[in-house]
């Protein structure tokens, strides 16, 4: 998505507004007018994909345990929020086919191979970017796929981990944008990929980001970017 337009990511749909990686954040996102979504994705112990960040349930639902020990009935029974059900990936995908970009963070093993399975059934491979902070997780997914949109994420890149990453055919990078500096962005682009800057939420932190010349920014709060970038 590299251009000169800044690339507006509703990270977990838009989670400082709504109920994180709900299907009503993610419609919200949309509505705002966001250019990507990004989601996180886990397996249930009956091996369905559901859509949450943390390993356990506990801190965005009503309930308690670890998505790998619970199965997808029970994840669904319980409350995410505004009476919002912990959506399955497919449902997300349905979501956004269409209208905006998907980045899908993969967390736990064996997790890429369902995903991509499931977006390749909805044939999304052209509007969904398999992320994740393991490169072992996209080299997977790029053996499954060389023609899939893999992403890398990363806390505090270096020159030499930023190579190595361009090296295995990501189409961009997200970095904490705390850590973000012009030497970073300069080399993304130099390598011919996207950078987005994740999570600045105030005003001020996405002003300073977009002055780096970043791509993207992911954010917590797109409707505070898209009223700004609006008024310019």
């Amino acid at each position: 998505m590299t251009s000169d337009r800044i690339s507006i990511v509703g990270h977990r749909g838009a989670a400082g507004v709504v109920p994180e990686n709900t299907l009503k954040g993610f419609r919200y996102a949309i509505d705002l007018g966001v250019d990507c979504v990004e989601c996180d994705v886990h397996l249930t112990r009956d091996s369905h994909l559901v859509v949450m960040h943390d390993e356990t349930v506990d801190r965005t639902t009503n309930g308690s345990g670890s998505i790998r020990e619970l199965d997808v009935a029970t994840i669904r029974a319980l409350d995410a929020g505004d009476g919002e059900q912990v959506p399955t990936l497919d449902e997300v995908l349905a979501v956004v086919q269409g209208k905006v970009q998907l980045l899908c963070e993969l967390k736990g093993e064996g997790v890429a191979e369902a995903t991509v399975e499931t977006v390749v059934a909805r044939g999304m491979e052209g509007e969904v970017v398999f992320t994740s902070f393991d490169m072992r997780r996209i080299a997977k997914v790029k053996r499954l796929g060389d023609h899939l949109l893999t992403g890398a994420i990363l806390v505090d890149p270096g020159d030499e981990e930023i190579k190595r990453v361009v090296d295995t055919g990501v189409v961009g990078i997200g970095v904490y944008y705390k850590n973000l500096c012009l030497r970073a962005v300069e080399r993304a682009m130099s390598a011919g990929i996207d950078i987005r800057a994740w999570n600045p939420d105030t005003l001020r932190e996405q002003q300073a980001m977009i002055a780096l010349g970043v791509n993207g920014v992911s954010t917590n709060r797109p409707d505070i970017l898209i009223e700004y970038l609006h008024s310019l």
